[in-house]
């Protein structure tokens, strides 16, 4: 009898917990880091070998300095873009990469760049865990050199387990940085990726070169959706003066996600970054039309800013030139707006993360975000900004 009792003990016990996970809600976290210069030690510079196929028109990697010799390359002095480099074979020198190696000021050795490594792997492993108790499905980042960083980055303990993939490619932006996608393999599944040049210029009228747009599309856990990765250009200059150059990459923004959009609007779209702009300003607001309420979103005005409530707060990411301000975010396509849990994923919870170890506790930067770098000493911080995530959520 006893035994019979124990056996009902446990089949109520089963099914007791079977009810319960039928309450719980499927989650996953979207967000991004900027990781501050993110570089290897070794001097390099970026080689374009431009095929002539339309479709990919310019091999870009980096490479070696050392091994520039040994490669075939001409003198270019003109524009460089996918498309004017089709056919030709060029070196791009990194204004950024003197600066990041064992000889610099900086003495950027081996030892601080596994520090620097495992700073940001513990950071990204940790946003939206609060919520969803594991690493983020996608994650976006922002300063990196090149595609070696990115991979060592994804080996480091705090992530290797979950086996992320790269999405990355090489920009023409004047230091040599980069944004990049990296996602968990068996969560999300991309069916195609492309980079859009952002065409900027100077009041000299010749261009500026700085990052591209990453725009990636996908299943996230069989649900069709798309990234858009962004680094704005800086206010280097003034707010004013530099403003037209962030509303040219609203501008290629709005187009991009239109027309991912366009062709099939059950598609969820994200598009975060780092925006050098906060959410009122003309670029997010006029140009990209980002709303600010979900009672604002209509077939025409799509968008939402998830970070405009925690900036009416008085939330920030970074502080530039001793002012706080918001320039990290995510916006989304009104289908992720749902007051209801149904099958399909909608919007939880949208946090900028700044746990106390992200925190500087003492001196002139008491509050700002520990950056790793003062001047040119290695403070063993993670990042002058503080990351952004989204959490989502569904029926199981």
């Amino acid at each position: 009898m006893k035994k019979f009792l124990s056996f009902l003990a446990i089949i109520f016990s089963i099914m007791a917990f079977s009810q319960q996970q039928g309450k719980l809600r499927k989650v996953a976290t979207v967000g991004f880091l900027n990781v501050e210069n993110l570089w290897d030690t070794i001097r390099s510079a970026d080689y374009i070998d431009g095929t002539k196929d339309i479709k990919n028109p310019a091999f870009h990697r980096s490479i070696p300095m050392d091994s520039i010799k040994f490669l075939e390359a001409e003198k270019y002095e003109g524009v460089w873009s996918d498309g004017a480099l089709i056919g030709k074979k060029a070196v791009k020198y990194q204004s950024g990469s003197e600066e990041f190696t064992p000889n610099s000021a900086k003495n950027y050795n081996t030892k601080i760049y596994k520090a620097k490594l495992a700073n940001e792997a513990k950071v990204i492993s940790e946003l939206g865990a609060q919520y969803t108790k594991t690493a983020p499905a996608v994650v976006g980042l922002i300063e990196v050199e090149n595609r070696q960083v990115i991979e060592d980055l994804v080996k480091e303990p705090a992530l290797k387990k979950y086996d992320y993939g790269i999405i990355h490619y090489n920009s023409y932006d004047y230091r040599g940085i980069d944004v990049a996608l990296i996602y968990q393999k068996r969560r999300f599944t991309p069916t195609n990726s492309l980079k859009k040049e952002l065409k900027v210029y100077g009041d000299d009228g010749r261009r500026e070169y700085t990052r591209d747009i990453l725009v990636v599309t996908g299943f996230l856990d069989n649900e069709k959706v798309a990234f858009f990765m962004n680094h704005w250009p800086s206010r280097r200059g003034g707010e004013a003066i530099s403003l037209p150059k962030r509303n040219a990459a609203a501008v290629l923004l709005k187009q991009q996600m239109d027309s991912v959009r366009a062709a099939d609007p059950s598609t969820k779209l994200f598009a975060m970054g780092d925006f050098n702009d906060d959410p009122v300003s003309a670029s997010l607001k006029n140009h990209l039309k980002a709303q600010a309420s979900p009672k604002d979103l209509s077939e025409n005005t799509p968008y939402l800013n998830l970070m405009y409530p925690l900036y009416k707060k008085g939330v920030a990411s970074l502080a530039y030139q001793d002012a706080p301000n918001l320039f990290d975010q995510i916006i989304v396509s009104k289908n992720l707006i749902n007051d209801q849990v149904t099958k399909e994923y909608s919007v939880f919870k949208a946090e900028i993360f700044a746990p106390a170890y992200l925190v500087n506790k003492e001196g002139n930067y008491k509050g700002y975000p520990f950056r790793s770098w003062n001047g040119d000493q290695f403070t063993g911080g993670y990042s002058d900004h503080f990351p952004a995530f989204v959490v989502l959520q569904k029926e199981p």
